[in-house]
């Protein structure tokens, strides 16, 4: 089953909006990736999110169109910088899981799950960008099956 992997979409700085919300742009780029994923019926379970105001904020735009039926739910360890062997470990590819979450841990967490090392980079995303992995068997090994990112040019 895949995995669909969502860089939050824009937000403010820290210093404009302490609690770093979606701006305008945000919201926008958002709300056009979560259309897109469902005219394409990407089917999703559920949807995980760090519980950072950005990553729930992008959760609920895709929840609204992708209506998973086991709703948006915040999880722990999947903060920027967090150990992604702990995720990877936790992950369970019978889900069609979309997890939104932030950089470097998304692109490490991709990188670790492909390669076996978070440390070789094999992806950048964008603000709102996804990628879903797809896994070969049940413990088989992950592989980048496509990317969508909102600036393609």
């Amino acid at each position: 089953m895949p995995l669909y992997l969502v860089r939050h979409g824009e937000a403010y700085s820290e210093a404009a909006d302490p609690d770093r919300s979606l701006t305008e742009t945000g919201k926008t780029t958002v709300d056009g990736m979560a259309q897109l994923t469902a005219a394409f019926k990407i089917p999703v379970s559920q949807i995980l999110h760090s519980g950072k105001t950005r990553a729930r904020q992008t959760a609920e735009l895709f929840s609204k169109h992708l209506k998973p039926s086991s709703g948006v739910n915040e999880i722990k360890g999947i903060n920027p910088n967090d150990d992604v062997t702990k995720t990877a470990s936790q992950l369970d590819s019978t889900l069609n899981a979309m997890i939104v979450g932030h950089l470097p841990f998304l692109e490490r967490l991709v990188s670790y799950l492909v390669t076996g090392s978070p440390d070789r980079s094999i992806v950048k995303l964008q603000t709102g960008g996804i990628v879903c992995l797809d896994r070969i068997g049940q413990n088989g090994s992950w592989h980048i099956k496509w990317a969508l990112m909102p600036k393609m040019v």
